[in-house]
């Protein structure tokens, strides 16, 4: 999907995700179970869910704001690990909790190909003025 954000040699494209959709309401966003978002043990690693969950909630703020003059960063993350995952693709939907002019609050649930929770995560994204 083409937002008009360039995703080349960051973070989104060493481990795989897929912005999938984007709306006032709801992203969703998908990564692979893979070498590059395993832990050794070899299960999905959780920082990997974070980078997922925090990107949706990035990229949701990213949508509701003004591009040319402010950017989203985020500010605060917390995520619960429900259930491991070994391979295959967890998909992580996001909806907005709160919507201010300087934060936005997220909910989001990361899911396994069966519709299982794989982990719940909130994440608070700061709104700054460009300079």
């Amino acid at each position: 999907m083409n937002l008009g954000l360039d995703t080349r040699n960051t973070i989104l494209e060493v481990l795989g995700i897929e912005i999938v959709e984007v709306g006032e309401e709801r992203v969703i966003a998908t990564m692979p179970v893979t070498g590059a978002t395993k832990q050794p043990a070899g299960i999905l690693h959780g920082g990997a869910s974070v980078v997922l969950a925090e990107t949706v909630a990035t990229v949701g703020t990213w949508n509701l704001i003004d591009k040319e003059s402010q950017q989203p960063v985020g500010l605060e993350i917390n995520a619960n690990h429900i259930r491991s995952k070994s391979n295959g693709v967890v998909t992580a939907t996001g909806v907005p909790l709160h919507r201010g002019r300087s934060t936005m609050v997220w909910d989001i649930k990361i899911t396994d190909e069966d519709g299982k929770l794989i982990c719940v995560s909130r994440c608070t994204i700061a709104i700054l003025n460009k300079k």
